[in-house]
């Protein structure tokens, strides 16, 4: 049971949280498992966007990335607080 929590992205403490929340009347393992999928949805959400970016950066028509505007504009807006999802966003928006 560890090894299988363990694989589908339970940390050794949620584990042992959820092993210890079994008990014959419990519903806490529902509430845990609820968590780690708003999470889990959470990461995939963040892959995608990641994913996405990393493909658009490979069909740059630029030799040098540096040379890309939207890259660029990209990085700045990433490192003015925007979000990688917004920062792609407002790099692709012109």
């Amino acid at each position: 049971m560890v090894l299988l929590l363990r694989d589908v992205g339970f940390t050794l403490r949620e584990v042992k949280a959820f092993i210890t929340s079994r008990s014959p009347a419990g519903d806490g393992w529902r509430e845990l498992y609820q968590r780690k999928l708003t999470e889990l949805d959470q990461r995939i959400a963040r892959a995608q966007v990641a994913r996405t970016a990393i493909a658009h950066g490979l069909a740059c028509p630029h030799e040098d990335i540096f040379e890309c505007s939207n890259f660029a504009g990209g990085v700045a807006a990433f490192l003015a607080g925007c979000s990688l999802e917004e920062a792609h966003e407002m790099a692709h928006s012109h």
